[in-house]
């Protein structure tokens, strides 16, 4: 609870490990640690005990009724409300006192950013999962490009130049799912061609989905085979990439014929005995993501022989060409550093013909 409360992530996932903890556990106000991450708006935290801790109970209440997603809406954390309603948090759950929702607590505290992007969830419930069978085309590309083809009219023709030159174009906001919305999709979904790395979905046909409770990596472990789970992810051997998990004597043989120095080797993970190794997160992998197979490479820092690039001297100034415009202040401040100057070569030059 402390650990969620201050923010520190790493005690969170060392923690997971431990056999005797109860993560639903209640302080004497009814707070659990989802509640306290929740309210703190610690969202890697959160999605870390809702993905990493199988028994996380969203819907626990505390001494007021409150569940983690109203206090994420009472303080305005809207990544939390969006990882806890994806997790399967209730949307419609109401506190014992008033009777009030999450949408109800957001809009009385001036929440309104919250409550958009309830709108937003409830707009779009299904999260979009990039399979292999995604097409990477904007859907209504080819309806706006049919359009255009068209063969039009005379008068057509002239009342779309009419309003193209008397026409006004104001700046207006990106369009929902246009062609920046789509464009983000691409370049960042699991099968991009822009995209160096993925994984590869457990289960493509059913996606994070609003109320829809989503399995944690353990309850995934429990009903998935290894087989499959390696089948289903993705790893990296001498810098390609390929979709079978290497067990954890094929590392250590990596390690050891890529570099002799036991110094320069990188450790194995332990838990990969286990035979699921893209679950585990990528910081808490004691393994470097640039160079896979163990070997941490010598970096020797050579001096260039070419010398050190001269600065340009200030050009001339040319009588055709334009020149920024002084302004105002700065024009008054040269001339009183110009005064000030004048002032101080006549007192020199008074003390001199005094000393003469």
């Amino acid at each position: 609870m402390v650990a969620c409360y201050k923010g520190f992530l790493e005690i969170v996932q060392h923690l997971h490990h431990c056999p005797y903890l109860d993560i639903n556990h209640q302080d004497n106000d009814g707070n659990t640690a989802l509640m306290i991450a929740s309210q703190a708006g610690h969202t890697i935290t959160v999605t870390y005990i809702l993905n990493y801790y199988p028994g996380a109970d969203t819907e626990i209440r505390d001494c007021r009724g409150f569940t983690a997603l109203i206090k994420a809406a009472m303080q305005g954390r809207d990544d939390v409300v969006s990882s806890l309603v994806m997790a399967g948090a209730d949307l419609n759950a109401v506190d014992t006192t008033k009777q009030k929702c999450a949408r109800d607590w957001a809009l009385k505290t001036g929440r309104y950013e919250t409550l958009n992007r309830l709108r937003r969830l409830n707009l779009r419930p299904r999260a979009e999962q990039f399979a292999e069978s995604y097409v990477p085309e904007w859907p209504e590309l080819k309806v706006l490009v049919a359009k255009a083809m068209v063969n039009k009219s005379a008068s057509q023709k002239i009342t779309q130049r009419i309003k193209s030159t008397f026409g006004f174009n104001f700046p207006r906001d990106p369009q929902e799912n246009g062609v920046l919305d789509h464009m983000v999709r691409i370049t960042t979904s699991i099968h991009s061609p822009l995209v160096a790395t993925g994984c590869r979905p457990l289960c493509p046909t059913s996606p994070p989905e609003v109320g829809k409770r989503r399995l944690a990596v353990p309850e995934l472990v429990k009903k998935h085979s290894e087989k499959e789970l390696g089948e289903s992810s993705v790893c990296h051997s001498n810098g390609s990439i390929s979709s079978i998990i290497p067990n954890i004597h094929s590392a250590e043989t990596i390690a050891t014929s890529c570099c002799v120095d036991t110094e320069r080797r990188g450790s194995i993970i332990s838990i990969a005995s286990t035979g699921v190794r893209t679950f585990i997160p990528r910081h808490m992998a004691h393994r470097n993501s640039v160079f896979p197979s163990g070997c941490i490479p010598k970096i020797q820092i050579v001096k260039s022989g070419e010398p050190t690039p001269k600065k340009e001297k200030k050009r001339k100034k040319h009588k055709g060409h334009l020149e920024p415009p002084i302004w105002k202040y700065k024009a008054e401040k040269q001339e009183k550093k110009k005064a000030e100057k004048e002032k101080e070569k006549s007192k020199k030059e008074k003390k001199e013909k005094k000393q003469k």
